[in-house]
Parts: structure tokens; C-alpha cells; sequence
């Protein structure tokens, strides 16, 4: 979504706070601005509010997606798991005050791949967050669990928030400064 639109919400809608990271319910009627719109989430603001909503309610914010949400087929697929598929995914979680995904944010500094003698894949990612209050960073890191475990052969997956080293902007990518006007 480029720029920002105003709409009023049509239900009671859940929603995270942001940066608390705390569950919100944003009550049928009310106004709000959605000033993102990436991976599939929202960020809206409206009156004392700043809320991520998950794409499986755009519908009380009057949008319509033509999304469907993928099942995890693990049971379908026990070979190798591509690397790249990872990434792909990671890149579509994104921090819901930033317009740069996660990895070229350089949020993401592992990721490994285990098979599983049982069948399947274990997915390990290692990320960190652009500041360490963020109360947002298990919100995070539930999104990129959720869609590394769509991918075929992916049975288990462990996202790990990790402080060191300490993030800074050094760590992204160029696209991602160029994006935020810092080249």
C-alpha cells in the first residue's frame, strides 16, 4: 500500500499494540489511518492508538485480500528444505513501524537447517530487534515462525531473539537505507 487511508473499522477487531506488544481490541466505528500495509499485516493509527492487525482480520478494516492462508505440509514433503525458500519467507515479515522487511533491516543473523531423523526439517533462526524494549519482538517473531513453517518439509521451527551482537543500522541492506532516506 503506498501512502495512507482512513477508514472506519466495520467490527470489534484484535489487534497488538505497538511498541507494548499487548493485545488490543479496537471497537467497531472507529476511525482509523492504516500507514502500512506489508506481509500481509497492517499498521493503523487512530485516536490514542498504534495497532499491527493480522491480514486474517482486513476485513474490518474494509479490505479485501485475495490471499489464502497456506497450511504447513511437512508430512507432504520430508526432503531437503531450500535455504532460499527461508529467506523468501523471512523477507516478508516485516516490523510493523519500519517499511523494510526483517532481513533487510539485518534483523535476521542465522539460519540453519537440521533434517530430522524422523522425517522433516528443524528451521533455527537467530534475529534480533532494532531496539531491545521492543515489546513487539515476540509479535515478530511469531510471523516469521508462522510462514517458515508453511514451507514443504518444514516440521519445526525455533526463532531465538538474540542481543548480541547489538543491532545498528550498519546492518542493512543498502536497498533498505536507501527506502528510509539514510543514503
Amino acid at each position: 500500500m503506498n501512502g495512507y487511508k482512513t477508514v472506519s473499522v466495520t467490527r470489534d477487531v484484535e489487534g497488538t499494540m505497538i511498541p507494548a506488544g499487548t493485545p488490543v481490541t479496537i471497537p467497531e466505528g472507529t476511525e482509523v489511518t492504516i500507514t502500512q500495509a506489508l506481509g500481509g499485516t497492517y499498521t493503523v493509527m487512530g485516536p490514542g492508538i498504534m495497532a499491527r492487525i493480522d491480514g486474517k482480520n482486513a476485513d474490518a478494516l474494509g479490505v479485501e485480500t485475495s490471499e489464502k492462508p497456506s497450511q504447513p505440509n511437512a508430512s507432504e514433503h520430508t526432503g531437503p528444505v531450500e535455504l532460499d525458500a527461508i529467506w523468501d519467507q523471512l523477507k516478508t515479515c516485516y516490523d510493523p513501524e519500519i517499511p523494510v522487511n526483517i532481513v533487510d533491516l539485518g534483523l535476521v543473523y542465522d539460519c540453519k537447517v537440521t533434517p530430522i531423523p524422523e522425517g522433516g526439517n528443524k528451521v533455527d533462526v537467530k534475529m534480533t530487534l532494532t531496539a531491545p524494549g521492543c515489546g513487539m519482538g515476540g509479535v515478530i517473531a511469531s510471523d516469521a515462525e508462522q510462514k517458515i513453517r508453511m514451507l514443504p518439509g518444514v516440521s519445526d521451527v525455533s526463532v531465538e531473539i538474540v542481543w548480541d551482537p547489538v543491532w545498528s543500522q550498519s546492518m542493512m541492506s543498502d536497498a533498505a537505507r536507501l527506502q528510509l532516506g539514510l543514503m
